[in-house]
């Protein structure tokens, strides 16, 4: 994978939404996150697989 390859499927995004929020979410390329404006917290994408739990999200700042 290069780096301009993203590292999930990006059509999940279509399907995904915040699970406090149930809103949506923008991807970030370079941290590897989803990110929930809403909930301010961003969400992991490990392996390629997004970990929605919020006890794994990160607050952001």
């Amino acid at each position: 994978m290069t780096s301009q390859e993203p590292g999930f499927d990006r059509r999940m995004l279509e399907a995904l939404v915040c699970p406090l929020t149930h809103g949506t979410l923008e991807y970030d390329a370079e941290r590897q996150e989803l990110i929930s404006r809403a909930a301010g917290l961003a969400f992991p994408i490990r392996d390629g697989i997004p970990v929605m739990l919020v006890d794994e999200a990160r607050k952001l700042d």
